[in-house]
């Protein structure tokens, strides 16, 4: 339960959504762990854990309790098994206010770091469709990360066929390759190379010439030195995203990243890293690629808009608003990312974004555009502040 309330917790703090209108919900469908099955005192459901077509029936079970309760109802998916994330989201993300946040909200993070990051090269935008993107880790975070990153490319031009070329995703077996299909989920399959499947990790880095390397394996260290150095080699300014937290799991650490480019790579973390001195004067401060930066304004555009759904193109315009808001000296100091303590208004940002996406897409059930001047004002007006309103006018008295 912890989790839910931590991202609720977010929501009001970050995004402005005001604690009593928020919920948190552990669907718990048992546990097949022994020592909580004979634990006396376990407060869970103390059964083996429910798997199959009587898993999906719990949740299908939940979700139309609660949007019978709440018709406007927005639904988090968070910490769901690879196995089932992506099937959960893919059945009910087209009738459905829902979003998965391992896998949308981390791909949405990811894109804004990366079109910061290519503003950071000093290339436009549009470059994305030219990258060469490894991925380390085709879990549902990974593919999700490959999916946003994906659309983005589409949206600015690119057929899916040319943006699907991108990508080089490694897992613990190597690169993911057509042999393995039957193996693969069918967001994998997506994914698979035609030829040297099963490749290891530092060899696709140095044979294909990534200019971007994006980890969400969990696996601590798992990028070399060597194998950033080859990077180094090929790409002028290498884009290095170990995204895996808490610390001891990231696949490197800032100092690491930053001492084998010799200070060239752009670097974001999913942990947070101190700033990394080079030489005698240059000071580069690491930012954090943490998916509290969207999901917060997310969801706050998605409420007040009155959405039917979350689409791609908002989560794509969200990723936007949240890049464009990083300035040049942030982006000089090596920060792809905004200070925490903009967070509220990176959040207005996303929210303004994502409604003018649903009103673009005639989603908008909540809002009349033609009804509102400044939708960054009314936004702003709606947004919850933690403070105490005054219960006795206080007033001078004078005789």
């Amino acid at each position: 339960m912890g989790i839910p309330i931590g991202k609720l917790a977010l929501y009001c703090a970050a995004g402005g959504i005001a604690p009593h209108r928020v919920l948190p919900v552990v669907i718990d469908a048992g546990t097949d762990n022994e020592e909580l099955l004979n634990d006396e005192f376990y407060l869970g459901v103390q059964k083996k854990r429910t798997n199959g077509a009587e898993y999906f029936q719990l949740v299908d079970e939940f979700m139309q309790a609660v949007t019978h309760r709440w018709p406007n109802v927005l639904v988090q998916f968070e910490d769901f098994s690879s196995d089932k994330a992506q099937l959960l989201l893919n059945h009910y993300r087209d009738d459905h206010l829902c979003f998965n946040d391992d896998i949308q909200g981390t791909g949405a993070t990811t894109l804004a770091g990366v079109l910061g990051a290519l503003r950071a090269k000093g290339s436009d935008v549009t470059d994305l469709g030219n990258q060469k993107i490894v991925i380390a880790g085709a879990g549902s975070a990974g593919i999700g990360v490959a999916q946003v990153l994906m659309q983005a490319m589409i949206e600015q031009g690119r057929t899916p066929e040319e943006a699907k070329d991108c990508f080089y995703i490694v897992d613990a077996g190597g690169l993911l390759g057509k042999e393995q299909s039957a193996s693969l989920s069918i967001e994998q399959q997506m994914y698979a190379r035609e030829v040297d499947g099963g490749m290891p990790l530092d060899e696709v880095v140095k044979k294909y010439k990534a200019t971007m390397l994006l980890g969400m394996t969990g696996v601590g260290g798992l990028f070399k030195e060597n194998m950033i150095r080859n990077m180094a080699k090929n790409c002028e300014r290498p884009v290095i995203f170990p995204l895996s937290n808490p610390t001891i799991k990231a696949e490197c650490t800032a100092e690491q990243a930053f001492e084998w480019t010799d200070g060239k790579c752009i670097f974001a973390s999913g942990s947070p890293f101190d700033p990394v001195t080079m030489g005698e004067d240059k000071v580069f401060y690491p930012t954090q690629c943490n998916n509290m930066y969207i999901f917060p304004g997310l969801g706050l555009g998605a409420s007040l808009a009155g959405a039917k759904t979350v689409s791609d193109k908002m989560l794509y315009v969200a990723a936007e608003a949240l890049a464009n808001f990083v300035t040049d000296d942030e982006l000089e100091e090596g920060k792809v990312f905004p200070a925490l303590n903009k967070i509220r208004d990176v959040s207005r940002s996303v929210a303004v974004a994502v409604i003018d996406q649903a009103i673009a897409e005639g989603q908008a059930t909540k809002i009349d555009s033609a009804k509102i001047d400044d939708l960054e004002a009314f936004v702003n007006k709606k947004m919850y502040d933690p403070v105490y309103v005054p219960l006795v006018e206080k007033r001078e008295v004078t005789i």
